[in-house]
């Protein structure tokens, strides 16, 4: 259950190096209880905010409390209370899984019985009972991230930071990561995430904000967003120069694009309005889907690629 308590509060929060600014005087708040996606390009600033939040970073300017603690002053206080799931691999290659779960786990000050306890639920929970005693190098991708996530989750932290927690991960191994999303949204852990898969923010985040150039572009619910932005379905048909007109005509006030030999058509009129126009021209290949937020994140943030 989301609260009216602000856990994450930013004010003017900017980042620069040397001549470069990754984070340009943003704000916004994170409430008790709610899973917040920071969404963007590569570049946009997302990492680098995560970042600051759990003190790896020092602001060049504005304010940044997390808990009611400032990051300038108070960072151990900080650290002490969230949890981090970083985009990197940096688990310790000289320990086993177990060892790593419970070394990280004394950081905190966890008595050893504790600590071994905890890192038993955390492996079981994520599937990893059987390589309990497995050096790291021996792990699939998959496995290790699994293992950061059950590594974020051992001081039973009250923020989790997930920077692109399910990077490299099967289908079921998403699930299972989205699960746990689910079920710690419920005990009351306040969430901020990245991600490029559109699907995973659409389905775990109460609130999206997207970033690019450092500066936050926009921000709501998923289904604000979609509204706002593309509307309720999305017509995808193969592309023929007579179509964007005949399509005009028949939908005046919708957004028409074409990717590749394919058109791209977004409408907020009523379900059923695509239905009609196809019984009347009969065409190949087509499909009627509801819009989503990947369609939203590319009409705000274009679609050619960034480099990292």
């Amino acid at each position: 259950m989301v609260s009216n308590e602000v856990l994450i509060g930013a004010s003017g929060l900017t980042k620069k190096y040397d001549n470069y600014t990754a984070v340009n005087g943003i704000d916004f708040e994170v409430y008790k209880g709610e899973c917040v996606g920071f969404l963007g390009p590569n570049g946009a600033g997302k990492t680098t905010t995560i970042r600051m939040i759990y003190c790896f970073l020092l602001p060049s300017a504005g304010k940044l409390e997390v808990a009611g603690f400032d990051v300038h002053t108070e960072c151990r206080k900080i650290k002490a209370v969230v949890g981090v799931a970083p985009q990197e691999d940096n688990l310790d290659p000289d320990f086993s899984v177990l060892k790593n779960l419970t070394t990280y786990a004394r950081y905190f000050g966890i008595s050893k019985d504790e600590a071994l306890k905890r890192a038993e639920e955390q492996l079981k929970f994520f599937q990893l009972e059987e390589k309990r005693d497995a050096p790291i190098m021996s792990l699939s991708t998959g496995m290790k991230r699994r293992l950061i996530f059950a590594r974020a989750l051992i001081n039973q932290p009250q923020v989790l930071l997930l920077d692109e927690p399910t990077t490299g991960l099967d289908p079921q191994a998403r699930h299972l990561v989205w699960d746990e999303v689910r079920y710690l949204k419920k005990q009351g852990v306040t969430i901020i995430l990245t991600t490029h898969y559109m699907d995973e923010a659409e389905v775990l985040c109460d609130r999206i904000l997207i970033v690019d150039h450092g500066r936050i572009i926009e921000q709501g619910t998923p289904k604000q967003l979609i509204e706002k932005h593309v509307g309720k379905e999305v017509l995808e048909l193969d592309y023929d120069e007579k179509l964007p007109v005949l399509l005009k005509e028949a939908f005046q006030s919708a957004r028409i694009e074409r990717l590749g030999d394919r058109l791209q058509v977004f409408t907020d009129q009523p379900h059923g309005v695509f239905e009609a126009f196809l019984q009347k021209h009969k065409l190949q290949n087509v499909m009627i889907r509801n819009a989503n937020m990947e369609d939203v994140f590319l009409k705000l943030t274009g679609r050619g690629l960034r480099e990292e």
